[in-house]
């Protein structure tokens, strides 16, 4: 008699998914924070880029010239060069390591679209009382997800955004 209770709550429960992606792609702000980062990503790498040509310039320079050059400036010549490209290094890393500059701008511009929208399928959840709530962009292999169960469209209702109708995978 408990194992046929058990079975029907397990029944009773409601599962939902959503496409984070799609809701993601029809949020203009996310498009536009996207942007920005894609272009300060662009900035930044070009700086980078700049210092270790410069860098390569003075090493082909030093060993153009190593051979007439005293003991005490190749040893000057070959620090400079060592320093220079320790703080390229230093600036890739602060630039694109982890918790570097464009990880924390991604947190400012990003992290605050997703809290929306985590919130909006929290309280979509809630009221309809769903058990589970899939994301279907995410690594979560789902073999056959049927549209009805879908709320990813009620996401951006919720959150007051126009879509574009999703494709069916039947349409696909």
């Amino acid at each position: 008699m408990l194992f046929c209770a058990f079975s029907f709550a397990a029944l009773a429960q409601k599962y939902a998914y959503v496409n984070t992606g799609y809701i993601l792609d029809n949020i203009p702000e996310y498009a536009d924070a996207q942007a920005q980062l894609d272009e300060l990503s662009v900035q930044w790498q070009k700086e980078i880029e700049a210092k270790f040509t410069e860098i390569d310039k003075l090493y082909k320079s030093f060993q153009n010239e190593s051979v007439l050059l005293p003991d005490d400036m190749k040893k000057k010549r070959e620090d400079d060069i060592i320093n220079k490209e320790k703080e390229a290094k230093d600036l890739q890393k602060k630039r694109f390591g982890n918790n570097g500059d464009l990880y924390k701008k991604r947190q400012e511009l990003i992290k605050p679209i997703q809290e929306k929208v985590y919130t909006a399928i929290e309280e979509i959840a809630t009221a309809e009382n769903y058990a589970l709530v899939f994301d279907k962009t995410g690594t979560t292999t789902l073999i056959y997800t049927n549209p009805k169960y879908d709320i990813s469209e009620q996401v951006l209702d919720k959150l007051g955004y126009t879509y574009k109708p999703q494709e069916t995978e039947n349409k696909k």
